[in-house]
């Protein structure tokens, strides 16, 4: 029997929906969803297997100017999704007309693989719109294969995916099968508490906060977890853990909930918070944070 393997890379602007359907095509939410920009900073990848088949989606961060280190970084995983995709899926939403980088824009353009272009969130449009933006993309990224979906409500992702499966190249499994993810637990315990944050707080808050695991220990019955939130400054210490800490148990009781589920197991979770100045822009600090690999 043959097999087919490869690398789906998934880009666009920010906010376009690319979290919402890898996670559709993976059965899992390894990426994180909220309606505020910019939530995805690292290139997370999960893996569908099949009998004949394993699809590498790689989410990538939203396409922005970079304003300072971190955002650099962030954009250094959108390039390394270029360099190893063997199908490029570019998304984009009924009232856009172009990506933010026009040197990336150029790259869709002249990309020598499939690239799927797939404009989301249709629900919130109207037949006629999408009509005239099929025509648009059309004109305007003639390599592509255009569909329209709802990553939210499910709409025409299995199209896409089964024409994912016809262009895939034929190659050996890249990871074993039972495998999900390349990311490691600690990975998705960060995203879990950074995901509240986004939820529950505004303004630059949650843009400034990092999060580092110190302690993962994990037995028949428990995962016991000790993280530390990271703020840039010490009025940000202060908003995050809020008038008696009830907004800081807020973001460890929700968090724990869902790592409940992700694992399959009870949690304990400690929350701490520090400042840790200027951390976006340390080159250092960054490459402990995973950028800047």
């Amino acid at each position: 029997m043959k097999h087919k393997a490869g690398f789906v890379n998934i880009i666009g602007n920010p906010n376009v929906g690319k979290s919402t359907l890898m996670n559709a095509f993976i059965g899992e939410r390894l990426s994180i969803i909220t309606s505020k920009a910019q939530t995805t900073r690292h290139r997370i990848l999960g893996i569908v297997n099949g009998d004949d088949f394993q699809i590498l989606f790689s989410d990538t961060p939203g396409i922005i100017k970079p304003a300072y280190e971190l955002q650099v970084s962030m954009m250094d995983f959108v390039k390394s999704a270029f360099e190893d995709a063997d199908v490029l899926i570019y998304m984009v939403e009924p009232g856009e007309k172009e990506l933010k980088d026009e040197q990336f824009f150029n790259k869709i353009k002249n990309a020598k693989i499939p690239v799927l272009l797939i404009i989301n969130k249709i629900d919130t449009s109207t037949q006629e719109v999408i009509e005239e933006k099929v025509l648009y993309w059309k004109n305007k990224v003639p390599n592509a294969e255009i569909f329209v979906i709802s990553a939210l409500e499910n709409f025409n992702i299995e199209a896409v995916f089964n024409r994912i499966l016809e262009i895939l190249p034929e190659s050996p499994a890249f990871y074993p099968k039972d495998q999900l993810t390349d990311k490691p637990e600690r990975f998705f315990v960060n995203e879990a508490i950074r995901e509240k944050i986004l939820l529950h707080y505004k303004k630059e808050i949650p843009y400034s906060v990092e999060i580092d695991t110190e302690e993962f220990f994990e037995s028949d019955k428990i995962i016991k977890i000790r993280s530390v939130i990271m703020v840039e400054r010490e009025t940000q210490k202060g908003i995050i853990i809020g008038h008696k800490g009830a907004p800081l148990k807020r973001v460890g009781t929700e968090a724990r909930k869902d790592l409940e589920k992700f694992f399959n197991k009870k949690i304990h979770l400690e929350l701490y918070v520090k400042v840790n100045k200027d951390w976006r822009n340390d080159k250092r600090q960054l490459r402990r944070f995973g950028y800047n690999d």
